[in-house]
């Protein structure tokens, strides 16, 4: 199928559902490959509530057509577009009460494990939904994709904080995961940083509110326990892998040493005898850690550990074996992020070896 064909067809399969039929009030992500679900719910004539793009000037906004809206009508109000035209903000004192919530996905599994564009605001979104008791332990969670993007995700991918979901739609199939893994159960302040409290408005009232209310809001960089590490060092400190790093021996080299040159170099490792490392430089100074490991989840070419150095703009990325280094290099190559046309290489001293 082409995927906005495709994409239209498992938007219509949501009408079928036991869970859409009974639903009064439903959240759709604004992305543009699921404005066939939000025209679905104002079709059906549920409430609608749509969240603000990266949560920038509130939470929702409830899509109100004007009174006797035509089909067209209801249609633009589906768009990004009509969203801004036909809404109306919802605010933490909204009294939203959702019955169903629908997410996109750059990937997921059928056991219901979902990996998003990295950024976490779908996982935000679902979070404080939770704080402010709009939605419930039984409130189901769908996904809408293209049949190429349900495969197979190593569970190491998943944190406590990532969100699950209930039902997989696809062009040419409805899934029910029957995921047992438990959803967020609120936001997880200590995984919060002031970086994002500061882009989020709406996050700073509802830190307020929990901390009226005497819960621990400490944010991840005021615990006290990481009080002495730099922000980058949090951010490269969850592995990305699909199965555990072996155990370094005794006195071996901390991972990511600094190399100074031009040439790459590989960081002296944890278990360096059984692994393979690819240098990646050329990174922008603005990219994040998430936004590369975004791309490696998407490419399929997840390392056993990643070393970021930010500073120096590079990265190194540990797998298994040599076979798929290389093709983690070749899946790479041309890749640009941020601007950058990444360099990408097996690191010196594998070459050599090689």
């Amino acid at each position: 199928f082409p995927l906005c064909q495709g994409s239209l067809q498992a938007c219509c399969s949501l009408r079928e559902l036991d869970v859409f039929s009974r639903a009064r009030e439903v959240k759709v992500d604004p992305d543009k490959p699921l404005e066939g679900a939000r025209l679905a719910a104002l079709q059906a004539r549920k409430t609608l509530l749509v969240p603000t793009p990266r949560l920038r000037s509130g939470l929702f906004n409830r899509i109100v057509p004007p009174p006797g809206a035509t089909k067209e009508i209801l249609r633009r109000c589906a768009t990004s577009q009509g969203v801004k035209e036909y809404s109306v903000p919802v605010g933490l004192d909204g009294k939203a009460q959702v019955d169903l919530v629908v997410v996109g996905s750059v990937a997921v599994s059928e056991k219901g494990w979902r990996i998003g564009k990295g950024e976490g605001y779908a996982d935000m979104e679902y979070a404080m939904m939770v704080s402010m008791g709009a939605v419930q332990e039984d409130t189901p969670v769908i996904t809408i994709v293209h049949d190429c993007q349900v495969l197979d995700i190593a569970e190491e991918l998943l944190d406590d904080h990532d969100l699950t979901v209930d039902y997989i739609l696809t062009p040419t199939r409805t899934i029910q995961t029957n995921c047992k893994r438990p959803k967020p159960q609120g936001i997880m302040w200590h995984k919060v940083s002031s970086e994002m409290l500061g882009k989020i408005p709406i996050l700073k009232t509802l830190r307020s509110r929990e901390k009226q209310a005497g819960k621990d809001v400490t944010l991840q960089d005021e615990h006290p326990a990481l009080a002495n590490t730099n922000r980058t060092a949090l951010s490269n400190k969850k592995v990305m892998a699909a199965n555990p790093q072996p155990r370094a021996p005794p006195g071996s080299a901390p991972v990511g040493q600094p190399h100074m040159g031009s040439d790459p170099v590989n960081p002296r490792s944890e278990g360096s005898d059984t692994v393979t490392t690819v240098y990646v430089g050329n990174l922008p100074a603005s990219l994040r850690v998430s936004e590369l490991k975004s791309a490696l989840r998407e490419l399929q070419v997840v390392p056993v550990q990643l070393s970021w150095q930010g500073a120096q703009h590079r990265a190194f990325l540990q797998y298994r074996d040599e076979g798929t280094a290389r093709r983690a290099v070749s899946s790479l190559q041309g890749l640009s992020l941020g601007g950058n046309a990444l360099r990408v290489e097996l690191a010196r001293s594998q070459r050599s070896r090689g």
